[in-house]
């Protein structure tokens, strides 16, 4: 086995070391504690009316779940879009996507909210994702004009203090009860999921995840150089296009679930490429996956318990470990 192979085997084992272990606190957990035999007996007997039952699959199991699916799916937009803008400061919630996803979300649950109805995933989904469309439209317009990708970071920083100074104002005339939800779900959390929510989810992911199967080697070829890809036969223009729906429609799902989660669409695939000192699309994207849902995982396990019974915003914990990340990105990338 190469040097290359086995250093790529041993990240994987140690991501999914770690995802298994991070699985499993988050399940055993909380202000009600469950012992390994606790926990294997409440997951082997699902129609237990044990009230312990309810909490496991009602409350943590869905909740880990999706921090899982989540976690990667951000992990693997953020890929995409510091491919798409060859720069790894480049991510959903730097460039104002997942600002622009917020805004639409919030708009489509006020709606719901006025006419007295339930919201529907799917909905959620739908206007998170022409959201993302929206600000990376604009963010596309802008990098046309400029060739200084300092000044396109700091147009889709804009977009996203426009879009978050447009959704704060709609939240002020937004009803006492209304205000509750959106406000919990406008700082990122991934409580109150159900795992019906979990199965939307999922499935959303893995249509994602079959297409950028059939994308991992012309990516690979487009990271060499547009012309070589080109010459490969690789139509560049269709590519990038399917790049960024498909970055829209990850970023999409994460915000109208778990609302915006900052900076772990940049910290995690940049450690990850760190970790496996390549930028290899076959290698880094399902790595990502495992990257960002770690990461997640382990955002929420501290937001959950840090501070019991006190939450602290999901937010808050990923800026706290991914602010740094990109800070010394931003010196390291002013130093060359």
């Amino acid at each position: 086995m190469s040097a290359g192979r086995g250093r790529s085997a041993l990240v994987f084992l140690f991501l999914g070391l770690a995802l298994l272990l991070l699985f499993y606190w988050n399940l055993a957990a909380g202000t009600v504690l469950f012992s390994p035999g606790k926990l294997w007996a409440l997951l082997s007997t699902p129609g237990s009316k044990d009230p312990a039952a309810s909490i496991l699959f009602k409350i943590r199991l869905p909740r880990a779940l999706m921090a899982l699916l989540l976690g990667g799916a951000l992990a693997v937009s953020g890929f995409l879009l510091q491919t798409y803008f060859a720069n790894p400061i480049a991510g959903p919630f730097v460039l104002g996507v997942s600002s622009g996803a917020r805004l639409a979300v919030a708009i489509c649950m006020m709606l719901f909210f006025a006419r007295n109805r339930a919201t529907s995933s799917l909905a959620l989904v739908l206007a998170a994702f022409l959201g993302s469309l929206v600000s990376l439209g604009f963010l596309l317009a802008v990098s046309s004009r400029v060739r200084h990708m300092a000044a396109l970071l700091v147009a889709g920083i804009m977009i996203g203090y426009i879009c978050s100074a447009a959704t704060d104002f709609l939240l002020s005339f937004a009803a006492d009860s209304e205000i509750v939800s959106l406000h919990s779900w406008s700082q990122g959390s991934f409580s109150g999921m159900s795992l019906a929510e979990v199965r939307t989810a999922a499935l959303l992911i893995a249509g994602c995840a079959v297409a950028l199967l059939f994308l991992a080697k012309p990516l690979g070829a487009v990271q060499l150089g547009e012309s070589y890809a080109e010459s490969l036969g690789v139509n560049v223009m269709r590519l990038r296009t399917l790049l960024i729906l498909l970055a829209s429609l990850l970023a999409a799902t994460v915000t109208a679930f778990a609302g915006p989660v900052s900076f772990v669409g940049v910290a995690a695939p940049f450690l990850i490429q760190r970790l496996l000192c390549t930028n290899k699309p076959q290698l880094v994207l399902p790595a990502s996956f495992l990257g960002g849902a770690v990461f997640c995982m382990a955002s929420d396990f501290i937001a959950r318990t840090a501070f019991q019974p006190t939450e602290l915003a999901l937010s808050t914990v990923t800026s706290f470990f991914g602010a740094p990340i990109v800070l010394w990105l931003l010196v390291k990338r002013r130093g060359k």
